[in-house]
């Protein structure tokens, strides 16, 4: 089951998602349809000696942009504002803070 709070997201926003395998994303929002949920440089949460990191979804992948089926994306959601932070420094090279 998709739960999608998708009140007032728009492309671009940093947004957090739980895919049905258990892994966390966080990603750029882009775009959905009735059946699939567009993404941008996807990197996925991992548990390091600090905490929480983040780190490439897919390694060898050719694009930085990911579809997904909405039946394999069990929550999305708006990123805490920290954790968007931290992305967005992550993906590009603009210091934020």
């Amino acid at each position: 089951m998709l739960i999608n709070i998708n009140k007032g997201m728009a492309s671009g926003d940093v947004v957090s998602l739980k895919l049905i395998n258990g892994e966390e994303l966080v990603a750029r929002y882009d775009s959905e349809t009735e059946d699939t949920i567009k993404i941008n440089k996807p990197l996925c949460i991992t548990l390091n000696g600090q905490g929480l990191g983040m780190m490439p979804w897919m390694f060898l992948g050719n694009s930085e942009e990911v579809t997904f089926k909405k039946s394999h994306v069990f929550a999305i959601m708006p990123c805490k504002k920290d954790a968007a932070i931290q992305y967005r420094e992550s993906t590009s090279d603009i210091a934020l803070r």
